[in-house]
């Protein structure tokens, strides 16, 4: 298989455990495709091709995208966050003669970093499932859309890129791919065991291999709002949506008939609403509640006989 073709693979995994109806997928690519044939012809050539068939903005193939075309897709190096020194540890392995087809980096780079805000909007129908009125969903996500836009404007996204460009390795990044996947997973998760309490809640992650590893870092799943007897009532999962929604949403949640909110991590902010409206918050983990969606995808490609050498944060434990 060649690396790109790997690539589209993994989104097309997202795709399928995406938390929303595939017609809002299909309704933002054929936005996409309708906001490119408006462009002048000297714009369409600026425009991001990847729009037309990846509804992801967050995810990204951004260094050596042509070539990955037919280079052959043998083992993938990825990590939670790539840097300069990702690519260089890289660069070193090859000259150590490990074989390094790609880099991956999980949160966004390059391409994929000042415009991964826009997927937050798909948090809007995660709240709608969970009972939030839609209007009032939009209503709430497109100030804090424009909030964590603002945020990421003057970042340097490319510093990385431009090194695994000048030595010569493709690099991209899965970033809601990967969190469709492990929201998925543990939504699943939580419905079959229905805990009673939050303690019970917690000994459920404690099930899983990532979650134990970071419990030997000192970085255990925790209740952050309420206590260990106390009962979950309603638990919905948010792992996905590129990084945290208003923290108003959470009066609605309350509202709405939600007891347990389960997240990577949470802001102080949201932690005092969440006190503010008696909504129990457990955190499940950041490093280990991502490694659990990227795993998901390295499944998919070692069944098709590509191997992953994890770094960055990244720990690997293959379900297959």
């Amino acid at each position: 298989m060649k690396i790109y073709d790997a690539y589209r693979m993994a989104v097309e995994a997202g795709m399928s455990n995406d938390p929303r109806p595939r017609d809002e997928l299909d309704r933002v690519l054929s936005d996409a495709k309708d906001s490119y044939e408006k462009l002048d012809d000297d714009r369409k050539e600026l425009y991001d091709q990847e729009r037309l068939w990846n509804p992801y903005a967050d995810s990204r193939f951004s260094a050596l995208a042509e070539e990955a075309r037919e280079l052959e897709a043998e083992t993938f190096m990825w990590g939670i966050d790539i840097g300069t020194g990702e690519v260089l540890l890289a660069d070193r392995l090859r000259e150590k003669g490990r074989t390094v087809s790609a880099l991956v980096a999980h949160h966004p780079i390059g391409t994929a970093r000042t415009c991964f805000p826009e997927v937050m909007w798909m948090q809007t129908d995660m709240f709608h499932e969970a009972g939030v009125p839609i209007n009032v969903s939009e209503g709430l996500m497109r100030t804090r859309m424009d909030e964590v836009l603002r945020g990421v404007m003057g970042s340097n996204y490319n510093q990385a890129v431009d090194a695994a460009k000048l030595l010569e390795i493709p690099l991209f990044n899965i970033h809601s791919p990967a969190d469709n996947m492990v929201q998925r997973y543990l939504t699943d998760l939580i419905e079959d065991a229905s805990p009673r309490s939050l303690g019970d809640l917690v000994d459920v992650f404690y099930k899983e291999p990532e979650f134990r590893e970071a419990a030997k870092y000192n970085s255990p799943p925790k209740i952050m709002v309420g206590s260990k007897g106390n009962r979950c009532g309603r638990v919905v999962c948010k792992m996905t949506g590129g990084t945290s929604g208003p923290k108003e949403i959470y009066e609605k949640l309350a509202d709405a008939g939600v007891g347990t909110v389960v997240g990577m991590h949470f802001p102080e902010s949201h932690l005092e609403e969440a006190r503010k409206h008696n909504i129990n918050m457990v955190i499940s983990g950041h490093m280990s509640s991502d490694s659990i969606g990227v795993n998901l995808i390295c499944d998919v490609w070692e069944r098709e006989g590509i191997d992953v050498l994890p770094c960055s944060g990244f720990m690997r434990y293959s379900r297959n």
